[in-house]
């Protein structure tokens, strides 16, 4: 899949990590077809009032009220999205996180902060069916 084409939804509470990601897919990579969701209160029904299925999702693992793990978890058991991609992004990246991180079943996780010379070509290899587990 070309990257220009995929639908991308950013789960994200924390503003300024919202205008960073924002800059890298619509500035950097000139992606059109990327969502903000700024609260993981009513992900789901979020979700689906954007009328797309998104091919990527990429998604905070620490926010509040629903963690990233809960909302990877309802995602998995809607089969609307069984097939889109979910990658976790976080700050915390011990080798247990890592590991729990895989068993909750992420397609991968990119550490925080974003390293802007490398983001893109990640997000290209997730998009053409790789995992990712970059955790420098």
């Amino acid at each position: 899949m070309k990257p220009q084409q995929a639908v991308i939804v950013y789960v994200e509470d924390d503003e300024p990590s919202i205008f960073v990601m924002k800059m890298i897919l619509e500035k950097v990579m000139n992606l059109k077809n990327t969502y903000i969701l700024r609260s993981s209160r009513d992900f789901l029904q979020q979700v689906k009032g954007l009328g797309v299925i998104p091919d990527l999702f990429l998604m905070d693992i620490q926010m509040k009220p629903h963690d990233g793990f809960e909302l990877l978890s309802w995602l998995r058991r809607d089969p609307q999205f069984a097939q889109s991609k979910v990658v976790a992004l976080t700050a915390s990246v011990m080798n247990e996180q890592v590991a729990r991180l895989k068993e909750s079943g992420f397609d991968g996780a990119i550490a925080k902060p974003l390293n802007i010379d490398v983001f893109p070509q990640l997000i290209k290899n997730i998009l053409n069916g790789g995992s990712v587990w970059y955790i420098s």
